[in-house]
Protein backbone atom coordinates (compact mmCIF):
# COMPACT_ATOMS: atom_id res chain seq x y z
CA UNK A 1 0.00 0.00 0.00
CA UNK A 2 1.59 3.01 -1.39
CA UNK A 3 2.19 5.49 1.08
CA UNK A 4 -0.35 8.71 1.85
CA UNK A 5 0.92 12.52 1.14
CA UNK A 6 0.48 14.66 3.95
CA UNK A 7 -2.26 16.97 4.49
CA UNK A 8 -1.83 20.03 2.82
CA UNK A 9 -1.26 23.20 5.09
CA UNK A 10 -4.12 24.69 6.41
CA UNK A 11 -2.68 27.57 8.62
CA UNK A 12 -5.29 29.98 9.77
CA UNK A 13 -3.85 33.13 8.68
CA UNK A 14 -6.32 35.47 10.16
CA UNK A 15 -5.91 33.68 13.82
CA UNK A 16 -2.12 33.53 13.27
CA UNK A 17 -2.74 37.19 12.22
CA UNK A 18 -4.62 38.39 15.43
CA UNK A 19 -2.56 36.09 17.53
CA UNK A 20 0.93 38.02 16.10
CA UNK A 21 -1.07 41.35 17.57
CA UNK A 22 -2.62 40.66 20.48
CA UNK A 23 0.97 38.80 21.43
CA UNK A 24 2.98 41.46 20.49
CA UNK A 25 1.08 44.21 22.25
CA UNK A 26 1.17 42.42 24.95
CA UNK A 27 4.91 41.71 25.50
CA UNK A 28 5.06 45.78 24.68
CA UNK A 29 7.34 44.98 21.04
CA UNK A 30 7.98 47.09 18.39
CA UNK A 31 7.31 45.20 14.57
CA UNK A 32 10.99 45.58 14.13
CA UNK A 33 11.96 44.58 17.79
CA UNK A 34 9.74 41.24 17.83
CA UNK A 35 11.24 40.57 14.15
CA UNK A 36 14.73 41.00 15.28
CA UNK A 37 14.35 38.67 18.34
CA UNK A 38 12.81 36.09 16.21
CA UNK A 39 15.66 36.46 13.48
CA UNK A 40 12.73 37.29 10.75
CA UNK A 41 12.40 40.19 8.45
CA UNK A 42 10.21 43.16 9.46
CA UNK A 43 8.38 42.60 6.33
CA UNK A 44 7.82 39.06 7.02
CA UNK A 45 6.39 39.79 10.25
CA UNK A 46 4.00 42.67 9.09
CA UNK A 47 2.91 40.37 6.24
CA UNK A 48 1.84 37.89 8.97
CA UNK A 49 -0.17 40.48 10.99
CA UNK A 50 -2.11 41.19 8.00
CA UNK A 51 -3.18 37.67 7.45
CA UNK A 52 -0.57 37.54 4.45
CA UNK A 53 1.72 34.97 3.58
CA UNK A 54 2.48 31.06 4.26
CA UNK A 55 4.50 31.05 7.45
CA UNK A 56 6.45 27.84 7.97
CA UNK A 57 6.47 25.86 11.33
CA UNK A 58 10.08 27.64 11.96
CA UNK A 59 9.25 31.12 11.55
CA UNK A 60 6.11 30.04 13.86
CA UNK A 61 7.86 28.49 16.34
CA UNK A 62 10.96 31.51 16.40
CA UNK A 63 7.90 33.90 16.68
CA UNK A 64 6.79 32.19 19.73
CA UNK A 65 9.89 31.80 20.98
CA UNK A 66 10.63 35.69 20.96
CA UNK A 67 7.44 36.24 22.36
CA UNK A 68 8.30 33.47 25.39
CA UNK A 69 4.33 32.02 24.63
CA UNK A 70 3.82 28.77 22.98
CA UNK A 71 3.37 27.66 19.44
CA UNK A 72 -0.50 26.96 19.65
CA UNK A 73 -1.23 30.77 20.93
CA UNK A 74 -0.41 31.37 17.58
CA UNK A 75 -2.31 29.30 15.58
CA UNK A 76 -5.33 27.82 17.67
CA UNK A 77 -9.17 29.13 17.11
CA UNK A 78 -11.15 29.42 19.61
CA UNK A 79 -12.43 26.24 20.83
CA UNK A 80 -16.39 25.31 21.30
CA UNK A 81 -17.76 23.95 23.99
CA UNK A 82 -17.13 20.18 22.78
CA UNK A 83 -14.64 19.72 19.67
CA UNK A 84 -13.80 16.82 17.35
CA UNK A 85 -11.04 17.07 14.43
CA UNK A 86 -11.53 14.58 12.23
CA UNK A 87 -8.10 12.89 10.89
CA UNK A 88 -6.72 15.21 8.42
CA UNK A 89 -8.20 18.04 9.54
CA UNK A 90 -7.24 20.70 12.05
CA UNK A 91 -4.63 23.71 12.07
CA UNK A 92 -1.57 22.02 10.30
CA UNK A 93 1.84 23.06 9.51
CA UNK A 94 4.80 22.11 7.49
CA UNK A 95 8.80 22.25 8.23
CA UNK A 96 10.83 23.79 5.24
CA UNK A 97 13.66 21.74 6.22
CA UNK A 98 11.92 18.28 6.75
CA UNK A 99 9.07 15.95 5.90
CA UNK A 100 7.59 16.83 9.36
CA UNK A 101 3.86 17.64 9.67
CA UNK A 102 2.10 18.65 12.82
CA UNK A 103 -1.31 19.02 13.35
CA UNK A 104 -2.36 20.94 16.44
CA UNK A 105 -5.00 18.69 18.42
CA UNK A 106 -5.65 20.40 21.62
CA UNK A 107 -3.88 23.87 22.74
CA UNK A 108 -3.41 24.84 26.70
CA UNK A 109 -6.89 25.51 28.16
CA UNK A 110 -6.55 28.39 30.61
CA UNK A 111 -4.69 27.74 33.84
CA UNK A 112 -3.06 24.62 32.04
CA UNK A 113 0.29 24.92 29.94
CA UNK A 114 0.21 21.86 27.27
CA UNK A 115 -0.82 21.10 23.88
CA UNK A 116 -1.21 18.17 21.69
CA UNK A 117 -0.40 17.57 18.31
CA UNK A 118 -0.60 14.51 15.36
CA UNK A 119 2.61 14.59 13.53
CA UNK A 120 3.77 12.85 10.39
CA UNK A 121 7.21 12.50 9.40
CA UNK A 122 8.51 10.76 6.63
CA UNK A 123 12.22 9.22 6.32
CA UNK A 124 14.99 11.16 4.49
CA UNK A 125 15.46 14.24 6.37
CA UNK A 126 15.96 14.84 10.36
CA UNK A 127 13.41 17.55 11.86
CA UNK A 128 16.15 20.03 13.96
CA UNK A 129 14.64 21.23 16.59
CA UNK A 130 15.38 24.71 18.54
CA UNK A 131 14.75 25.21 22.05
CA UNK A 132 11.41 25.91 23.02
CA UNK A 133 10.48 28.55 25.57
CA UNK A 134 11.94 27.34 29.35
CA UNK A 135 10.47 24.59 31.20
CA UNK A 136 9.25 22.78 28.13
CA UNK A 137 9.21 19.17 28.57
CA UNK A 138 8.08 16.91 24.93
CA UNK A 139 6.00 13.48 25.60
CA UNK A 140 5.57 11.59 21.98
CA UNK A 141 3.61 8.10 21.85
CA UNK A 142 4.21 6.10 18.37
CA UNK A 143 1.22 5.43 16.69
CA UNK A 144 2.83 4.26 13.23
CA UNK A 145 6.21 3.52 12.13
CA UNK A 146 9.61 4.07 13.84
CA UNK A 147 11.25 7.42 14.77
CA UNK A 148 14.37 8.57 16.79
CA UNK A 149 13.75 11.42 18.60
CA UNK A 150 14.99 13.31 21.51
CA UNK A 151 17.60 15.76 22.73
CA UNK A 152 20.87 16.08 21.32
CA UNK A 153 22.98 12.75 22.64
CA UNK A 154 19.86 11.76 24.16
CA UNK A 155 18.13 10.39 21.41
CA UNK A 156 16.29 7.26 21.58
CA UNK A 157 14.34 4.86 18.51
CA UNK A 158 11.08 4.24 19.25
CA UNK A 159 8.09 1.96 17.54
CA UNK A 160 4.51 1.66 17.72
CA UNK A 161 2.82 2.25 21.03
CA UNK A 162 6.37 3.26 22.91
CA UNK A 163 6.60 6.50 24.65
CA UNK A 164 9.15 9.16 25.66
CA UNK A 165 9.32 12.13 27.53
CA UNK A 166 12.21 14.45 27.70
CA UNK A 167 13.41 18.13 28.24
CA UNK A 168 12.20 20.34 24.82
CA UNK A 169 13.66 23.12 26.06
CA UNK A 170 16.95 22.07 24.69
CA UNK A 171 18.13 21.31 21.18
CA UNK A 172 16.06 18.30 19.95
CA UNK A 173 15.29 16.62 17.23
CA UNK A 174 12.90 13.78 15.52
CA UNK A 175 14.22 11.64 12.40
CA UNK A 176 11.70 8.86 10.80
CA UNK A 177 12.99 5.56 10.43
CA UNK A 178 10.07 4.08 8.44
CA UNK A 179 7.85 5.46 6.19
CA UNK A 180 4.44 6.12 7.49
CA UNK A 181 6.31 7.29 10.54
CA UNK A 182 2.81 9.36 12.89
CA UNK A 183 3.41 10.05 16.45
CA UNK A 184 0.96 12.14 19.16
CA UNK A 185 3.09 14.71 21.22
CA UNK A 186 1.77 16.09 24.14
CA UNK A 187 3.83 19.62 24.80
CA UNK A 188 3.91 20.99 28.27
CA UNK A 189 4.95 24.15 29.41
CA UNK A 190 6.09 24.33 33.13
Amino acid sequence: MPDAPPPPSRLPLDWIAASLRRQRTRAGLSLSELAKRAGIAKSTLSQLEAAGGNPSMETIWALAVALGVPFSALVEPPAPAVQVIRAGEGPTVHSEQSSYTATLLSASPPGARRDIYYVWLEPGTVRDSQPHIPGTVENIVVSAGRVKAGPEGEQAELGPGDFMAYRGDVPHSYEALAHGTTFVLVMQHI
